[in-house]
This record gives C-alpha cells, sequence and structure tokens, in this order.
C-alpha cells in the first residue's frame, strides 16, 4: 500500500519508546473536573441524540490526502474539523498492514483517513445517528476496508485484537468512562500494540497519562498544541 513515511510508524514507535519511563502511577483524579450537565441534556456520547437532525458537508485535506464527511447535530464535532481530532490524525502511528480500532468514531473522521493507511479498520460508536453518519461517510470517501458497528466502548469488539486502538475519548461522560477506555485496551491490543488518544491539557491529561502509565509498559507524548495532547501507550 502506498502511504509515504506514515507507513513506517512501527519503526518510528520503536524509537520513540526505547526509554523506559520510570513514573510511579499518581492518584490525580482530583484534576479531572467533568463538567455538571443536567441528566436530560442529549449529548453526542447518548445512544439516541433527541436533538432535531441537522447535516452539514465539510471538505477535509489532511496528511496528504482530502476527504469530504457528512456531519450532523448530536454527533461530536458538527460543521467541523475539532482541534484535538485533526492534531491525533496528523500526529498517529500507522503501519500499511495494521488492523486498526477507532473507539467512538462520531462521523468517521480518524477511522476514514487511517484507512488510507492501514490494512482494515473498525469503527465504533455507542450514538446510532453517528453510526449511520459514519456509514454514509465510508460510502462517499469509497473506503471498502472499514466498517462501523454500534456498541458501547469495546462490546463490539468482545474478543477481537487489533494493532493500534486511536481515540478522542468524550471527555465529558465522565472519569469513569475514560478510565474503563484506558484499563481495557491491553487486552484488546497484540503483544506491541498502541493505544492512541488526544486529550485536552487542562481537562484530564495528567489522570490519563497516569493512568496509561500504570497500565501500559511505556507511554510517550506524540504531539501537543492548542490546548491538546496526544499519548501512546504500548501494550
Amino acid at each position: 500500500m502506498a502511504c509515504g513515511g506514515y507507513c513506517d510508524g512501527f519503526a518510528v514507535a520503536g524509537e520513540w519508546f526505547k526509554e523506559i519511563i520510570g513514573w510511579k502511577f499518581l492518584d490525580m483524579t482530583h484534576l479531572y473536573k467533568p463538567l455538571n450537565e443536567p441528566p436530560h441534556m442529549s449529548h453526542y456520547y447518548s445512544e439516541e441524540p433527541n436533538v432535531p437532525l441537522r447535516t452539514k458537508t465539510i471538505d477535509v485535506c489532511i496528511r496528504g490526502q482530502c476527504f469530504k464527511f457528512i456531519t450532523a447535530s448530536g454527533v461530536f464535532s458538527f460543521g467541523k474539523l475539532d482541534r484535538g481530532t485533526e492534531l491525533l490524525i496528523e500526529s498517529m502511528i500507522l503501519d500499511g498492514n495494521w488492523r486498526v480500532l477507532d473507539l467512538g468514531c462520531g462521523y468517521g473522521a480518524i477511522g476514514i483517513v487511517t484507512s488510507r493507511f492501514v490494512d482494515y479498520v473498525v469503527m465504533t460508536d455507542v450514538n446510532r445517528r453517528a453510526v449511520s453518519i459514519a456509514r454514509k461517510n465510508l460510502k462517499i470517501n469509497g473506503v471498502r476496508n472499514a466498517e462501523v458497528r454500534w456498541g458501547s466502548l469495546y462490546e463490539p469488539v468482545r474478543g477481537e485484537k487489533f494493532d493500534t486502538i486511536i481515540t478522542n475519548p468524550p471527555v465529558h461522560a465522565g472519569k469513569e468512562v475514560l478510565r474503563e477506555i484506558v484499563i481495557n485496551a491491553p487486552r484488546h491490543l497484540n503483544d506491541g500494540g498502541l493505544l492512541q488518544l488526544v486529550i485536552k491539557t487542562k481537562q484530564g491529561a495528567k489522570y490519563i497519562k497516569a493512568l496509561m502509565n500504570d497500565h501500559f509498559t511505556e507511554v510517550r507524548e506524540l504531539a501537543k498544541g492548542s490546548g491538546y495532547r496526544v499519548y501512546a501507550g504500548i501494550a
């Protein structure tokens, strides 16, 4: 598969992960403060968003490739590619032979971009509207090496393993959801596989990095900017 320098990500990862990070796990839960919102409100991480459906199509060029995405109300980042996802896509490590999980895919930007550089992508989301929109985006971008599944977190991929899991986690869903994503990732990764995620610097980054250090062999910061950090943990 022709994907230039991005397909030798495994070799790059080897260089980044050579040095053992000797951090001890710290209890930093007090640094993470999710927003308190009324329980009746609809969120992009709800199974059935209760906001009226509106759509907007956007054009995105990133990592040397151009895409067209349908975005929708009730699905994360309506009408745009948010900066956190953009930073994650720009810096994520990929390899042409990899099988990838896009966890919490939203309208599908991460998984669809990834599909251009890897063997196969499984995309999942608990939001039924997101699943529907992501499937449409697969079609309009001509993607044949990816699929979208509905379900919460790792339920749609029970018993399956991947070379990397990539996610822009739903921070507002709460600390327990973030914790489940991190601590359950290793059981869905092949030996040496990577969990790659983006998180806001001031909204959980220290907590997430400490948690990753406790459950992964090594953790590296791949990128930072615009108030976000991208971390990779090697299983």
